[in-house]
């Protein structure tokens, strides 16, 4: 069931500012570490070249490392699009089959009592070599791994923990997938791109909407009126949605949602560390002390 009758204007954005804000966003963010450089990959997906765009006009390109990392089950069309980005942008590009790693890796398990891997398991294991690669090319440089996950992922807890949901900030992560090919549009990038199929690659024909079971545009209609309006179930009726969608995405939602957190540390001295590490506290421990007074 499409929702195409159902109109959200709330949703659409101003692609002028957002680009500023996101370019301020990036710079600032850099700067408070002390470095200049990032490093992202650089998939030839929507969202990774909307961030290459931002990060050129953020950086410049000389201070920004694209990495193209396949696996053999991905299409010559994502590493073609994603070589016409650098060549458009002038990035500097480094490109790593990452099939000898991820072979290595899925080989070792069919040794072990787990057996083979299926598709989802092996798209984890790609993601993850992927950022394992990403993070030491940021040390290498001297800069920071940046995200390129949207809100709609992120909300669906569509992404691979230590994978592709690891990074140092996500300049798209309040950005809705609709929201984004309209800035995309702003920002001059290739038509071709905004248009195709959303796909991880993680094998041949696989698609972010096929995984998702539902088009992006309904997604985010839904998305946008549940969390950022705040709209309960009945108020979703109301305006058409189904209540099987409803319900599958509010489960969803909720499912996932461990993997926005920072993992929990269980709490048994007084001091926390300082920052934003999640502390669960016992009612066991008195005055939440370790330890006990003579």
């Amino acid at each position: 069931m499409r929702y195409t009758d159902i109109s959200v204007p709330d949703l659409e954005i101003d692609p002028e500012i957002i680009h500023k804000v996101l370019v301020e966003f990036i710079r600032v963010q850099i700067s408070k570490t002390g470095l200049e450089k990032a490093v992202f990959g650089l998939s030839g997906g929507l969202d990774s070249v909307v961030v290459a765009f931002i990060l050129k006009e953020a950086l410049g390109s000389g201070n920004v490392l694209a990495a193209v990392l396949p696996y053999n089950t991905v299409g010559s069309e994502s590493i073609k699009d994603a070589k016409n980005i650098r060549d458009i942008l002038n990035l500097q590009c480094i490109i790593m089959d990452i099939a000898p790693i991820v072979n290595s890796c899925r080989d070792t398990l069919l040794s072990s009592a787990v057996g083979n891997p299926d598709r989802i398991r092996m798209g984890n294991i790609m993601a993850r070599q992927r950022m394992v690669l990403l993070y030491d090319l940021s040390k290498a440089i001297g800069g920071l791994v940046i995200g390129t996950s949207n809100k709609t992922e992120l909300l669906l807890g569509y992404g691979t923990l230590h994978g592709d949901l690891a990074f140092a900030f996500d300049p798209l992560g309040d950005l809705y997938k609709t929201q984004i090919r309209a800035y995309a549009r702003y920002l001059g990038v290739p038509e071709n791109i905004i248009v195709k199929s959303p796909s991880a690659d993680f094998w041949p024909g696989q698609t972010d909407e096929q995984d998702l079971g539902f088009a992006y545009e309904d997604l985010d209609k839904l998305l946008y009126l549940m969390t950022d309006k705040g709209l309960n179930i009945q108020e979703l009726l109301d305006l058409g949605f189904d209540r099987d969608f409803i319900d599958s995405i509010n489960k969803r939602i909720y499912s996932n949602a461990f993997k926005a957190r920072m993992p929990l540390i269980a709490g048994l001295q007084k001091q926390e560390i300082k920052g934003d590490y999640r502390y669960w506290r016992s009612t066991i421990l008195p005055n939440n002390r370790l330890q006990i007074d003579p």
